[in-house]
């Protein structure tokens, strides 16, 4: 892979894990670690995508085991929508090694931009459930499968994706809406991984260890919704959204700078 697996190496990206697991199971965009982290190891771009998936499917597990044992979710009630993501993911994961992705690049920074605008000043954003548009039927053919063939296609800012969704849509309260992001977060992350490792781009070893970093720090932040809600999930939401926007938009510039 181009690089050599050492203790230090092993250490820095552990804890990377960790502190994007964290992050992700509050907010999302724990890949803006994770993937430089990967690439600055030395794997290539593809191998540190797919790297990537299998750390992250170690967060969106245990958060989500940790929401559905506390009664934040009930499985029975997103059957639908957890098939329609993962169906979603693969068609993504798929498409994606045949389809130019330049287009979301340039689009991408100005969504997360207006998804931390709407966090920060839409009412809606509360503890408290608020009015149903959406039906757990359409929600699952429309969001949950549009969200997760992004995921699978492109992937940043799936999670708060998925938590606006569940807030505009099926009106929930904030920290219920990051519960049900999580468990179908897992459901796209496991599709994407499958398809990434069917073409061999995996490296098992190091997403493994990073795997049981992102399972410690995504308990830790899935403790903090319950017991923070609000109070934490928006200020983040918004970091993530905003520095995200950030990161992508210079990642353009570098590469507008290098052609």
């Amino acid at each position: 892979m181009g690089f050599e697996l050492t203790y230090e190496l092993v250490a820095i990206l552990f804890a990377v894990a960790v502190l994007a697991g964290f992050i992700d199971s509050i907010a999302g965009g724990g890949g803006l670690l994770t993937i430089p982290a990967l690439m600055w190891a030395g794997l290539p771009p593809t191998a540190a995508l797919a790297t990537n998936k299998l750390q992250a499917c170690g967060g969106s597990f245990f958060a989500s085991l940790y929401f559905i044992r506390k009664g934040m979710v009930k499985l029975s009630d997103m059957k639908l929508a957890i098939l329609c993501a993962f169906i979603g993911s693969a068609i993504g994961t798929i498409a994606v090694q045949q389809i130019d992705t330049a287009f979301l690049e340039v689009l991408l920074p100005f969504l997360m931009l207006a998804i931390g605008g709407y966090f920060l000043f839409s009412k809606k954003i509360s503890e408290d459930d608020k009015h149903q548009v959406f039906g757990p039927g359409l929600f699952a053919l429309t969001a949950a499968l549009g969200v997760g063939l992004y995921d699978g296609f492109f992937g940043p800012g799936t999670g708060s994706f998925f938590a606006l969704a569940f807030v505009s849509l099926a009106g929930y309260g904030l920290a219920k809406a990051t519960a049900h992001a999580k468990v179908l977060n897992f459901s796209t992350n496991i599709a994407s991984l499958i398809f990434f490792a069917l073409g061999g781009k995996v490296f098992w070893v190091l997403g493994g260890i990073m795997l049981v970093g992102q399972a410690i720090g995504a308990t830790l932040g899935s403790k903090m919704v319950l017991t923070k809600g609000t109070k934490i999930i928006k200020p983040l939401v918004v970091t993530m959204s905003v520095a995200m926007s950030v990161k992508l938009l210079s990642n353009q510039y570098d590469l507008l700078f290098w052609l």
